[in-house]
């Protein structure tokens, strides 16, 4: 009998963090780096209930989500020092 779990939490891995470069980049534009916040009430809030999630691919799935959200605070920053360097547009809605 084959055990699919593994593959499973690696296939949820893969596509959370691709999920994560544009959502970053977004955040950015719109939020700039104020929206290191809501990466920390989600991260936070991830990781708290995959603590208490009986299911190991729902906790592993939260576990990721969790730690990726509190690794974006750290990109937020960067990607405001990217814009800064005109590798990425800048929101001209938004006061710098």
């Amino acid at each position: 009998m084959l055990n699919f779990t593994g593959i499973i939490i690696g296939v949820i891995t893969f596509v959370i963090i691709g999920l994560f470069h544009p959502l970053v980049i977004k955040a950015e534009y719109h939020l700039g780096v104020r929206s290191w916040v809501l990466f920390l009430i989600a991260g936070l809030g991830a990781v708290a209930a995959s603590l208490v999630v009986a299911n190991i691919v729902v906790s592993a799935a939260l576990g990721v989500f969790g730690f990726s959200c509190l690794w974006s605070i750290k990109e937020v920053f960067e990607q405001a020092e990217r814009v800064k360097e005109g590798r990425y547009p800048k929101n001209p809605k938004r006061k710098y």
